[in-house]
């Protein structure tokens, strides 16, 4: 094992599937480094297998200490198939083009995780506004308490799935290329930051003037992350 791959009691366990095998330097299974990825990214891709093919759907997803949470729709055949099934989830921030002297040592710099955990579907209505109350607030401040609110029918209509994650584990890459011996060579190289981020605000065609923007949004947009929290 690697440095990166011996357990402590802040890392998650590891095994076969998520032992780091190739550039180790570069990964980690600690939860100080796991967490920070989920919180960062919204957009995730859930991956596991219905009668033998592989299936992988993008959502968004959120997390309470150790458990994740995405939804989708009640009538959706994968979130009906999926429940007490392994599941594989990913996130991954791009942060930039990293273009050295060489094509072989093009690279890119980014933030990935991965994490398997045995998907479950909540059962009761209280259980999956809870959710959804903590997805919306997550994203927007305090915007949950602020909505019409939510009918039966279309909680009924929402399946909200998450897992207790058992295994993680990330990579990352930051910084130049690794080419200093080639500086020589008389190609421009460097990186070029890939920056995800929130425009203004755009309201919908019908939309009061009398309705301003709610503080916290333009906080959001000012702030340079893609979620509140």
């Amino acid at each position: 094992m690697t440095e990166y791959e011996t357990p402590t009691e802040s890392d998650f366990p590891t095994s076969e599937r998520t032992r780091i095998r190739r550039q180790s330097k570069l990964g980690s299974h600690s939860r100080a480094q796991v967490y920070p990825i989920l919180d960062a990214s919204p957009l995730c891709h859930v991956g596991y297998v219905i009668d033998g093919a592989p299936f992988v759907t993008p959502t968004l997803q959120w997390r309470s200490d150790n458990t994740l949470y995405w939804h989708g729709s009640i009538a959706s055949r994968f979130l009906q198939r999926v429940e007490g099934s392994p599941v594989c989830l990913t996130c991954t921030l791009l942060d930039g083009y990293v273009l050295a002297r060489s094509a072989f040592n093009h690279t890119v710099n980014y933030r990935s995780v991965m994490v398997f955990g045995t998907a479950q579907i909540l059962k009761s209505p209280e259980e999956k506004e809870h959710a959804l109350r903590a997805l919306t607030n997550g994203l927007f401040a305090d915007r949950w308490e602020t909505l019409r609110p939510m009918r039966e029918t279309e909680l009924n209509a929402t399946s909200v799935l998450c897992l207790d994650i058992e295994e993680a584990t990330i990579k990352r890459r930051s910084g130049p290329p690794d080419d200093v011996e080639e500086s020589d060579f008389p190609v421009w190289s460097g990186v070029i930051p890939v920056v995800t981020q929130l425009g203004a605000p755009q309201p919908a065609p019908e939309q009061s003037e009398e309705v301003p923007v709610p503080r916290s949004l333009a906080n959001l947009v000012r702030s340079g992350r893609l979620r509140t929290t």
